[in-house]
């Protein structure tokens, strides 16, 4: 295996499937295999998920919502998202531990650096929800910070696209993918992979990002597996 700890990034948005709201309990089930599979095979798995399938801070702002309040409800809708993740692994009899960088110890553990660290080490899957617990930063500064913090190897980052393109393939069918691409030619590309903040955390600490298409089956294995799937982003 060529990953041994991963930080796995996946967007709410995904969990929505076919539907236009909410989760897709299909879709949520295909996932927490993918992800049961590299649990079997040994490797240590944390998740950030983002909560764009039920609420986004950033669109309720342009409604007149205050920024701030909107984004905490957008943490908020991140651990439903964890929680429904969480259900669905621990159905497939994966051991899971939630943490939240916002307290609510009803349902999750508060995000303890050292205490997740052990919990992968002890073979559970790790959720972090509601981002990084701070207005104007998105998931994937979370997800950004979170890997950095557990010493993860690489970010996987899980989309509806198989890799890195010279535009959006949605929109431009002439676009080609990138197999591999540096920090640098991203930013002057001007690329979107993250968001800015958490592009640049991931430069300085050197912390490889793969995006992929999680929706196919097997992808995340032949990852691990050291197969060349998606797009790498290194120095």
């Amino acid at each position: 295996m060529k990953y041994k700890r991963i930080l796995l990034k996946l967007s709410g948005e995904a969990l929505m499937g076919n539907k236009g709201f909410g989760i897709d309990q299909e879709r949520l089930m295909e996932y927490a295999k993918e992800i049961k599979a590299a649990y079997d095979a040994g490797c240590q798995v944390a998740i950030v998920i983002g909560g764009g399938n039920i609420f986004r801070g950033i669109q309720a702002e342009k409604g007149g919502m205050d920024r701030v309040h909107g984004d905490y409800m957008g943490m908020l809708a991140t651990v439903i998202n964890s929680m429904a993740i969480q259900a669905a692994l621990e159905g497939l009899g994966v051991q899971t531990r939630l943490q939240s960088a916002i307290k609510m110890e009803q349902i999750c553990e508060p995000f303890i650096r050292r205490k997740a660290v052990r919990h992968l080490e002890k073979g559970r899957v790790v959720i972090f929800g509601a981002g990084s617990g701070n207005p104007y930063f998105t998931t994937d500064s979370a997800a950004a910070l979170r890997a950095i913090e557990i010493e993860a190897e690489v970010i996987l980052k899980g989309t509806r696209v198989d890799g890195i393109y010279t535009a959006d393939p949605e929109k431009d069918k002439s676009a080609t993918k990138y197999d591999q691409i540096s920090y640098d030619e991203v930013y002057s590309k001007g690329l979107e992979v993250m968001d800015l903040t958490a592009f640049t955390l991931c430069k300085e600490n050197n912390l490889p990002i793969i995006v992929f298409d999680m929706n196919k089956k097997g992808n995340l294995q032949q990852l691990l597996n050291g197969e060349a799937v998606g797009t790498l982003v290194v120095a």
